[in-house]
């Protein structure tokens, strides 16, 4: 199909913008209750790179970093990568079910996937592409994911991402920042119209806003300081246009990249704790945990089970559930929420570390959910012992994760009873208006993070 027939039914596949009223803070916040109650969410990347598995020309590429974004690794235009990676894209059935009841069973109450990556193939059956899984698969795997994920009654997230290494309008010349394979640069026809890429970037999500039910989440990727928002997207169209479809989606901040929408610089860990929400409803910290939070903003953190995003072979820096673990404490003592990615193979098979990892993940949130969903961060102030507290109304839960010496902690607030969270078994304590001092067992039950009831 022509570039000019695709451009005319993007812009008929939108839906039309609406206008509304600006959201009061009481309806923003109701908008926004289940997720900031969630705290816990399952991260997907899984593509065409998800096949390569870290290797280019049967030879290893790196043994660590991003192995999503392997065509700019090596260099290769479109054409080369797709003739590569398609082969090696081969998704078995069922894998779809897999991912979402691995999900569920870890504690997650959403998962957010990626419709599309930097590399421009889109995972759903797309009309204004022939880049798509539709046409070279036959399948709808956005459907099939989707379907799935409704059926464990988990919330639905799409990651789709705004730049695009694979259409021949995409202008990648309008930013210094932002990444371009070499290879494809080599042999790119100039000038480009970039707006006829931008009004296929609003078609695609137009279908994909329209075609698989309700959207929970939408989580763009990504701006940079000197190509961003309207000028580069029409940003603010683009939300409209979701929020017409889906009054109540939440979006991420990443259409903009200003410290109004959340971001100082260029950096993962360049975020600000400011966030306008005409910018998005959220901040989104890369592979770290802010040292206080953000408070005052909607944030979370998104991080990897080893190094890289997309599944690559050849890294082997697995996280272990006692990291992962306490990592969810920590974000939940700071008002945050954990986007934990897992990487496909590139049938869609989940490796068996992550498996494992998950499945040890979920046997502690079995026992322990109630300190992390529906918390917030803690306001106990400095800490004594080696753990995190989060708070849920006059109840404080404290995730110790190592037993202090001596064996007690001292906190400065009034409590009337201390328990373990699992089981029930009381906790000593002594307390007075100003403090309270509680006695551990001489041997803590859980070892990666035993959680005491205070109320």
């Amino acid at each position: 199909m022509k570039i000019t027939t695709l451009l005319i039914t993007a812009v008929m596949a939108m839906p039309p913008i609406a206008t509304s009223a600006p959201e009061s803070p009481a309806e923003r916040d109701a908008r926004m209750a289940w997720w900031r109650q969630a705290r816990f969410g399952m991260f997907v990347h899984w593509g065409l790179y998800s096949g390569l598995a870290g290797s280019w020309n049967d030879k290893m590429v790196a043994d660590s970093g991003g192995l999503e974004w392997i065509q700019k690794l090596v260099g290769a235009d479109t054409h080369t990568y797709a003739a590569q990676a398609i082969p090696k894209f081969q998704p078995k059935p069922g894998f779809a079910t897999e991912w979402a009841r691995l999900a569920k069973q870890a504690g997650c109450q959403y998962v957010v996937f990626t419709t599309k990556h930097h590399e421009g193939f889109s995972l759903h059956d797309s009309k204004l592409s022939q880049y798509d899984a539709g046409d070279l698969l036959n399948r709808d795997l956005v459907r099939e994911i989707t379907d799935a994920l409704h059926a464990e009654g988990l919330k639905v997230g799409f990651y789709h991402s705004v730049i695009d290494w694979h259409h021949p309008q995409y202008d990648f010349t309008k930013s210094k920042q932002l990444p371009y394979p070499d290879g494809g640069a080599k042999l790119a026809t100039n000038p480009r119209d970039h707006t006829r890429y931008v009004d296929f970037l609003h078609g695609q999500v137009g279908e994909l806003i329209s075609n698989y039910g309700k959207v929970d989440i939408l989580w763009w990727d990504y701006s940079s300081e000197d190509f961003q928002g309207d000028s580069a997207w029409r940003a603010s169209d683009l939300m409209k246009t979701v929020r017409a479809k889906h009054p109540s989606v939440i979006m991420n901040n990443r259409l903009f990249r200003i410290p109004e929408a959340g971001f100082s610089g260029m950096g993962t860990d360049d975020v600000t704790n400011q966030m306008d929400p005409k910018y998005g409803d959220f901040v989104t910290p890369e592979q770290h945990i802010p040292d206080v939070g953000l408070p005052g903003v909607d944030w979370e953190s998104c991080m990897t089970m080893n190094t890289s995003w997309g599944y690559n072979a050849h890294d082997q820096k697995w996280k272990n559930s006692k990291q992962i673990i306490q990592n969810l404490v920590d974000i939940a003592s700071k008002g945050g929420n954990f986007l934990l990615n897992i990487g496909p193979k590139g049938d869609g098979s989940i490796p068996e570390e992550s498996v494992t990892c998950m499945t040890e993940v979920g046997r502690w949130m079995d026992t322990n959910a109630e300190s992390i969903r529906e918390t917030t961060a803690s306001n106990v102030g400095k800490l004594n012992f080696d753990g995190r507290i989060t708070t849920k109304g006059k109840i404080h839960y404290l995730h110790i994760f190592s037993r202090p010496e001596g064996g007690t902690i001292t906190l400065p607030i009034q409590a009337t009873k201390a328990s373990l969270l699992a089981g029930g078994q009381s906790v000593q304590l002594k307390s007075t208006p100003s403090q309270t001092t509680i006695q551990l067992p001489a041997e803590l039950p859980d070892p990666v993070a035993t959680v005491i009831r205070l109320e």
